[in-house]
């Protein structure tokens, strides 16, 4: 039978997890005590899975890696958080054995859960707990253990290391070794805080440079011990022990400026019983990084200011605005969707923004006197000085304009996309720059101009600005999928690729009941 996580109306007063309000990130570190044998010939494998309740159904949030043969496991893998403590944030954790390389969880054997809230582990910092089967009765004598660990600490390290000569393990071949890395936890064991990948068949491994959060390797205390074993893998999951060390981040911290950091990896039972034994190998640290993660918040207490520019669709394709039909028709309620969207972007953005004013642009419209078209608008007929006071200010010059001008087109974004561009280039001038641009652009069709828009996308992905589309109607949005580079990189007519993927694109119709405006930012948080 395929496994659910649950289903249901939440218990009232429960609030889904995702509020705008964050107070901080939090992350959960998972292991598992004597958990079921699922398999026949050896141990289960298994892996948990983090699901997270919203409007009463439960939806994935991430998963951990695969322990091999091993019903004991300490997962690596890390589920952080943002949390909430005015919420109900209700969490279940999920294992299974993991049987095929499918991603369906039906595919595996399940193994038990758990469920709690966030809270309950913030506040306890470390449970443990007994597993579950589908039908609440126990799942053996399985547990689960998680612990919690606030993320207050945005400074992260990153560290480059080598092997040199270490012990080979395997009969026929050389060791295939990885490293794992360990803190003392507070209960007096260490904690597994990182693994790297496996490099086969090699004594002089050469690990791809991983960077950590501070607080995770250490607890934020570079003085603090960190044990670092060295073993050689098996796919049986007995992976065989190579040699180990101790050293702190101060220590670490001293492999720089080309100076690379060696520590001799140590086998306790090989020192013990040979009398010149010297080591089972070299670990080299090349470089020692500690950088400091800027946040969102970061920057807006460092100063920085959001210039929020709205561009809007006035194309005959939204219909005229006095028939009910039309995109652009504003309801007895005083709304619609290109109301909707400014309202929901722009009242997040205003408070960053110290003067609150914003310019708004419209295109593909004929302008009175000559009704010549424009694609590129003060909503407010004012050229020089198109800026609307706050939101309220954007939407009433929105209201005022609709009657006198002519819908048109064709839908040209590029106009628009390079009159922000120019305000940004000209900030980066600026002695201190501290502003970032964001323009919000609504629009209900195909872009017109798409050659000319993905040029100027490429060259904006160089400055400080970050461009939100948000489709209105049931029009073929594919053009727009296109400019946000989540899968891809953009690339102009020149094959110039985009320096970062600055494009959101957001259909209105998806999002008509959820905050959309919770969507939009997320990414600029």
């Amino acid at each position: 039978m395929a496994y659910t996580p649950g289903g249901g109306a939440p218990a009232p007063g429960v609030v889904p997890v995702g509020s705008q309000y964050c107070v901080c990130k939090v992350e959960l570190s998972v292991s598992g005590q004597n958990l079921l044998d699922r398999d026949v010939t050896s141990k289960s494998d298994p892996f948990c899975v983090l699901f997270t309740e919203n409007n009463g159904r439960w939806s994935e949030y991430d998963r951990t890696e695969t322990a091999v043969n091993n019903l004991n496991p300490a997962f690596s893998k890390k589920f952080v958080l943002d949390y909430h403590f005015e919420e109900v944030q209700k969490l279940k954790f999920a294992l299974f054995d993991q049987d095929k390389s499918s991603t369906q969880l039906e595919e595996h054997d399940f193994l038990g859960q758990f469920s709690c809230s966030l809270g309950t582990i913030v506040s306890s910092k470390k449970i443990t707990q007994p597993l579950l089967l589908m039908n609440d009765k126990p799942a053996g004598k399985g547990l689960i253990t998680i612990a919690a660990q606030e993320l207050s600490d945005n400074r992260v390290i990153t560290l480059s290391l080598v092997g040199r000569k270490l012990d080979k393990k395997d009969l026929f071949g050389k060791s295939d070794p990885f490293l794992e890395f360990y803190k003392p936890g507070g209960d007096g064991k260490w904690m597994l805080v990182h693994r790297t990948e496996v490099i086969k068949y090699t004594l002089d491994p050469v690990w791809k440079p991983f960077t950590v959060p501070l607080v995770s390797l250490c607890d934020g205390d570079v003085e603090k011990p960190i044990q670092v074993m060295c073993y050689d893998y098996d796919n049986d999951g007995g992976h065989d022990f190579i040699g180990e060390f101790q050293t702190s981040v101060s220590q670490m911290c001293e492999a720089r400026d080309g100076i690379p950091r060696e520590f001799e990896c140590i086998n306790p039972k090989k020192q013990k019983k040979k009398k010149n034994y010297k080591n089972s190998g070299i670990i080299i640290l090349r470089s020692c990084k500690i950088n400091r993660d800027y946040s969102f918040l970061d920057y807006i207490l460092g100063g920085c200011q959001l210039m929020f520019t709205v561009g809007i669709d006035f194309t005959a394709s939204n219909g005229n605005p006095l028939d009910p039909s039309s995109l652009h028709y504003i309801n007895p309620m005083g709304t619609n969707e290109y109301l909707s969207a400014i309202w929901a972007v722009g009242q997040i953005i205003q408070d960053y923004d110290s003067d609150k004013m914003f310019p708004a642009l419209g295109f593909g419209a004929q302008l009175p006197p000559d009704w010549k078209v424009s694609h590129e608008f003060a909503i407010n007929f004012n050229p020089t000085n198109p800026f609307c006071s706050g939101v309220d200010g954007i939407a009433q010059a929105y209201s005022a304009c609709l009657p006198h001008i002519r819908f048109y087109g064709p839908t040209n974004f590029s106009p628009i996309v390079n009159h922000v561009a120019r305000f940004a280039a000209q900030a980066t001038q600026q002695q201190t720059a501290m502003q970032y641009f964001i323009l919000l652009i609504i629009t209900d069709g195909v872009i017109s101009d798409m050659e000319e828009t993905r040029h100027a996308v490429v060259q904006a992905s160089k400055l400080p600005m970050s461009i939100i589309i948000v489709g209105v109607g049931n029009a073929d949005f594919a053009a727009m999928e296109f400019l946000d580079g989540d899968n891809r990189t953009l690339r102009s007519h020149t094959g110039e690729e985009a320096a970062r993927d600055i494009v959101q694109f957001v259909p209105f119709r998806e999002f008509r009941n959820p905050p959309i405006d919770r969507f939009i930012l997320k990414r600029y948080s």
